[in-house]
């Protein structure tokens, strides 16, 4: 069996070890060569760290790790560099100290490795005449790695504060790079977000940011090449278990990790951890979103009072979530940076960008998460509600999945309503639905456009379209009445499925849907 490199970030363990590698050193040559100065943002469990250590292990000169890959047919010198590699990575609490603390223990552990003394106590001079040091003791130029950058900035993205203050630690830690130019060969920098170059790297007006350039499009994930030139034995066992043809376990394996694309026109790629994951366990799981919740994205839809409906099929300019992150004016760039979205079209005329969810994997896990903040604080009921909804819709029983929706709203305490506090408007109903719907493996979007206005939910099953029309203390009548002049229904009639339309009442006095219509 194959042995698959579950959380191994270390790129001389996976390779001594005989772990699965798919090969991405032709990127290593191409980005060095000349490259000096790098940065590239990429999601969270997405093969950054273990980018980091193919530089590392490739600066090193471990020629013997890379036999048989691109990269020794490229490569005719195998140079040796000292190298400095940090991790920012656990580095999570916000907290300045804590990164100095870190980055200090990093400066003292490169500074034995390479016999040279600690001359300063102030970060930036310590790590500035390091540099200089091993540059004078060996004669070669240094190679400077920095993972995770941003990690101690994330969680503290929501409170102004805290965040200038750590930013300001990182922007002096980081000061000396420039200046030490003529002593460095090459400096890698990654993370998830981005940040402005002056606000953290102030002085390296000459960092070149790969990250939405189309050669480097696939030089984190899986493409489906890869995937299929390396993943033979895996998909041939979940074929068996799942009694799937292979083409079905790659349909499968695509619906669920596949669909980012990191530039226009680029080739899609799929969530590395996720595939490792599922091949390893031999099942089909949400794996990505079983490492940690992302409780600064949940913050941050709290700051910008997100309308969690409208992400999916966002039309913007590249300006508009290609920022810097502290500058940003959405959820947007945060939500692209992080993997929540990504780039789904691209109109070359208009330069417009259609960023939405990836895949199954990001939608489902992403509204699980968000259920707390939506509909109930109680995952487990929330559940067992989704899964009484799911067995009504798959026999084409939308009045029973309304029911069991409607049953379980009104059983929600009135202390733990999200209505309780949050504006008893449509446009929270109208969440709450699309967060429930989305769970249940169909397809669901949210103000729909035709060119007479905006459906309110779209729901696509393997045997129905259904479109609905919610109102709030409202008229059902009316509401499919509006169905019906706005031509909402008339885009699918030659879909070859059912379309059926849906009236939704809901009641901000009894704070659950009170009635509903539906018109086959």
């Amino acid at each position: 069996m194959a042995n698959y490199p579950i959380g191994i970030q270390t790129f001389s363990e996976i390779r001594n070890n005989d772990y699965l590698y798919v090969d991405k050193t032709k990127y290593i040559y191409e980005v060095t060569h000349p490259g000096k100065y790098v940065f590239l943002s990429r999601p969270r469990r997405f093969g950054k760290s273990l980018l980091t250590s193919t530089f590392d292990a490739y600066f090193s000169g471990r020629k013997d790790l890379f036999k048989g890959l691109a990269i020794e047919k490229l490569e005719k010198e195998w140079k040796q560099y000292p190298v400095l590699h940090f991790d920012l990575s656990d580095i999570k609490e916000g907290v300045v100290e804590n990164f100095e603390e870190s980055v200090r223990s990093s400066l003292a552990s490169m500074e034995e490795t390479y016999g040279v003394e600690k001359t300063a106590d102030n970060l930036a001079t310590r790590f500035k005449e390091l540099v200089e040091r091993i540059y004078k003791r060996t004669g070669k130029q240094v190679v400077v790695l920095i993972d995770e950058y941003d990690a101690p900035l994330l969680t503290v993205l929501h409170d102004p504060e805290r965040l200038e203050k750590m930013r300001t630690a990182l922007q002096s830690f980081y000061s000396p790079i420039k200046k030490l130019d003529p002593y460095l060969r090459f400096v890698f920098i990654t993370g998830i977000t981005k940040f402005s170059q002056l606000s953290i790297f102030s002085q390296l007006n000459n960092l070149n940011n790969i990250s939405m350039l189309p050669q480097y499009a696939a030089m984190c994930g899986i493409t489906i090449k890869e995937l299929e030139d390396n993943f033979q034995e895996g998909i041939g066992v979940l074929a068996e278990i799942y009694h799937y043809s292979h083409q079905q376990v790659i349909d499968k394996l695509l619906y669920h990790y596949d669909g980012y694309h990191f530039s226009e026109d680029s080739e899609g790629v799929l969530n590395p951890f996720s595939l490792l994951s599922a091949m390893n366990n031999r099942k089909f799981g949400n794996y990505w979103f079983s490492t940690g919740t992302p409780t600064f994205l949940v913050n941050m839809l709290k700051h910008f009072h997100a309308d969690i409906t409208k992400i999916d099929g966002s039309e913007v300019w590249a300006s508009d979530f290609d920022q810097p992150t502290e500058n940003m004016q959405s959820i947007l760039p945060l939500f692209y940076q992080s993997g929540y979205i990504t780039i789904k079209d691209y109109d070359p005329i208009m330069q417009f960008y259609t960023l939405g969810y990836p895949n199954e994997e990001v939608k489902v896990g992403l509204m699980r998460i968000l259920i707390p903040y939506y509909v109930h604080t109680n995952n487990v009921e929330a559940s067992h509600a989704v899964g009484r909804m799911y067995q009504a819709l798959r026999k084409d029983d939308m009045d029973g999945c309304l029911k069991a929706m409607q049953e379980f709203i009104s059983t929600i305490p009135y202390q733990e309503n999200t209505l309780k506090d949050a504006p008893t408007t449509e446009g929270h109903f109208t969440a709450m639905l699309y967060v429930m719907f989305s769970l249940l493996n169909v397809y669901v979007e949210s103000q729909v456009r035709n060119a007479k206005g905006r459906l309110d939910i779209l729901i696509k099953t393997d045997t129905t379209i259904y479109v609905m029309e919610l109102k709030m203390n409202g008229d059902l009548d009316k509401a499919l009445q509006q169905i019906n002049e706005k031509d909402y229904t008339i885009p699918f009639k030659s879909d070859g499925r059912k379309v059926v339309k849906v009236a939704i009442n809901f009641s901000t006095e009894d704070r659950t849907i009170k009635e509903w219509k539906i018109e086959k």
